[in-house]
């Protein structure tokens, strides 16, 4: 769908610093109104929807916007904490909702009664035992994860018996920044691909695991820390260093160790250099394990909440809309029909930008929602990516940090060699 194959070289070290069938996934945090894809899902997609989860407990990062999630989970919060007589499965999301927001004490004040009354609920013990967890009571926590261990349907116990393995290893440690050891498995100094010894020590859904596990625990840099020594141990190393950039950048992680392994990591993908566009080969290499989907959270577009198209201003235009775009086989697309109203008139979002040359004053350039970590592994699809274009005779300088742009929207729906969606006269801003 695009033109400028020069993009697609490109590879960014700032996933965190700047960013198939679905299945009930979830694990320590479990709500009725999250649907997750199969995981393990790409790096991409995965730290996006981790960080949506993550700041809904708190400010985002400076230079990163808000969770779209936010006003629907509190909306959902109010709606259940008004009701006086919860069912136990609306006593599950209610302490799932209030895990999510940081409310963790209001989720105590709910699941301990919830858990009395209701002493074989599955969802209600899980929460109650990441209640704990969260609230720091590691040995409240591990008594109520035994329970949630014993109550949990099959194809959940492995995940609420890592979470019980994780919490029993943080209280026998103690205080600290220190790697878990989930897995047995010591990973070292390895730069890439580990020792035969080690790697057959990791099962073979270790990421996906970790992956599940860390979206319950969106704020947990430590696990962001094991993400990111998987990464590497599968050959990912790109991934692995802008991971562990991201557990210092965002989570304030200041371990001597892990700085010295994100220096490691860093200096041997600089050395590598982007990978080779197009080289199936290299691809297994690199990955080291099959993607299961592009990102995990599975979202339903209300388009009741969407803004209303206005011809005196820009119109904010949420990323979602642009995803909500369907391909047929021949990349012919159907577009909203609210984002057909949109075309052709004034429209504002926000995102990263991506040089299409290797200019630093551009006249046009890639707007995505999110940072790439490396376009070989994480290329977006089509319905991702938007061409910006300024006025002619005028440039921007290319910048890492999030942006504002404001310009005429124009849809493509017949030239399957250009661009879906871009904004032309563009106007780029600070995001106020």
């Amino acid at each position: 769908m695009m033109h400028a194959s020069n993009a697609l070289r490109i590879c960014w070290l700032t996933i965190l610093g700047a960013l198939a069938g679905h299945l009930p996934v979830r694990a320590g945090v479990y709500y009725s109104g999250e649907t997750f894809a199969e995981l393990p899902s790409q790096w991409r997609g995965f730290l996006v929807d981790q960080r949506q989860l993550r700041v809904l407990a708190g400010r985002p990062p400076a230079g990163l916007p808000d969770s779209p999630l936010r006003a629907e989970y509190e909306r959902e919060w109010g709606r259940l904490r008004a009701n006086p007589s919860l069912s136990a499965d609306e006593a599950a999301d209610l302490g799932a909702l209030c895990l999510r927001l940081g409310k963790f004490e209001q989720a105590l004040d709910v699941l301990r009664p919830a858990q009395r009354q209701h002493p074989t609920h599955f969802r209600i013990a899980a929460n109650l035992g990441t209640a704990w967890h969260l609230h720091g009571e590691l040995d409240r926590a591990v008594d109520a994860l035994k329970v949630a261990v014993r109550l949990a349907p099959e194809s959940d116990r492995p995940y609420e018996q890592l979470h019980l393995r994780l919490v029993e290893g943080r209280r026998r440690a103690g205080s600290g920044i220190r790697l878990d050891d989930l897995f047995g498995v010591r990973y070292g100094d390895h730069v890439g691909t580990m020792p035969d010894e080690e790697r057959q020590k990791l099962p073979a859904d270790a990421v996906a695991m970790t992956q599940r596990l860390a979206l319950s625990l969106p704020a947990d840099g430590l696990l962001l820390w094991q993400l990111g020594e998987l990464a590497n141990a599968h050959g990912d190393i790109a991934s692995a260093a802008a991971i562990l950039e991201g557990c210092v950048s965002e989570f304030g992680l200041n371990s001597p160790e892990l700085r010295r392994r994100r220096q490691q990591l860093r200096e041997a993908a600089d050395r590598l250099g982007p990978p080779r566009r197009g080289d199936s080969t290299l691809h297994e290499e690199h990955t080291g394990f099959r993607f299961r989907s592009t990102r995990p959270l599975a979202r339903k577009l209300d388009v009741s909440q969407l803004p209303q198209p206005r011809a005196d201003r820009p119109t904010p235009l949420p990323w979602t809309v642009l995803a909500e775009t369907k391909l047929d086989a021949f990349a012919k697309p159907t577009f909203l029909e609210y984002l057909k109203q949109l075309d052709g008139k004034s429209v504002s979002l926000t995102g990263f930008m991506v040089p299409l040359s290797e200019q630093y004053e551009v006249g046009h350039f890639l707007l995505l929602e999110y940072p790439i970590g490396c376009w070989f592994c994480e290329v977006p699809p089509p319905t991702a990516l938007l061409l910006v274009e300024l006025p002619e005779g005028k440039s921007e300088s290319i910048r890492r940090g999030l942006i504002k742009v404001t310009g005429r929207l124009k849809l493509n729906a017949t030239d399957p060699e250009d661009f879906l969606y871009s904004v032309q006269d563009a106007v780029v801003s600070e995001v106020d």
